[in-house]
């Protein structure tokens, strides 16, 4: 499985943006069913709250791809949400 370091403007990001700042999904309404479908976990454990707020060091996986959030110490993409 592979897992790629994202980085992030400030300390903390909700579940549902970094699924899509780390490309994991393709838009705001797939976060939301795949979370509440139960096909996310943070850290190990199934997550089904969209709002979920990561800090530095948490760990996303959905579908056998895996995100860690980063520290932001280079520019955040610029990403419509």
């Amino acid at each position: 499985m592979s897992r790629e370091t994202i980085p992030i403007r400030d300390n903390i990001i909700r579940l549902g943006q970094f699924l899509k700042l780390a490309n994991l999904i393709e838009s705001g309404s797939e976060a939301k069913e795949v979370i509440a479908d139960g096909l996310v976990s943070v850290n190990g454990d199934t997550e089904t709250r969209r709002g979920r707020q990561l800090v530095i060091g948490d760990v996303v996986e959905i579908g056998g791809a895996e995100a860690v959030v980063g520290s932001g110490d280079g520019p955040e993409p610029d990403i419509n949400w």
